[in-house]
């Protein structure tokens, strides 16, 4: 591996690059609260050849989503099931979206084609 492929990384979303104590540290809370996330299968976070935890920064992203409503007075638990279902919620929404373009795409909108043997409008 050469420098610039380990420098690359730093760019990927999913590239686990941050300790547990430095993702805690950015997201002002605890470790604690970085566990209790993984206890309720929010975020799992990938392990070093060590063991230790690493974060990557789109799980940084949703820890800092559940943190947010925590501290609005939800409990964790409820934080971490709204989470999953608005990332369900926009999955399907995306999903959606792509189907309608297609389904146009496949099908224009009727009546825009001239009928055989109709004169065009003068």
């Amino acid at each position: 591996m050469t420098a610039d492929d380990r420098f690359g990384r730093l760019d990927d979303d999913d590239y686990p690059a941050f300790t547990m104590g430095r993702a805690a540290d950015m997201l002002n809370t605890t470790q604690g609260f970085l566990r209790a996330l993984g206890e309720h299968r929010l975020i799992t976070p990938l392990r070093s050849p060590g063991g230790h935890r690493r974060y990557s920064r789109y799980q940084l992203r949703i820890a800092a989503r559940a943190r947010e409503l925590v501290d609005q007075g939800t409990p964790i638990e409820a934080a971490c099931r709204i989470i999953v279902l608005e990332d369900q919620l926009e999955e399907a929404q995306r999903i959606n979206a792509e189907l309608s373009r297609t389904r146009t795409a496949d099908h224009p909108p009727q009546g825009t084609a001239e009928r055989p043997g109709s004169q065009p409008a003068s």
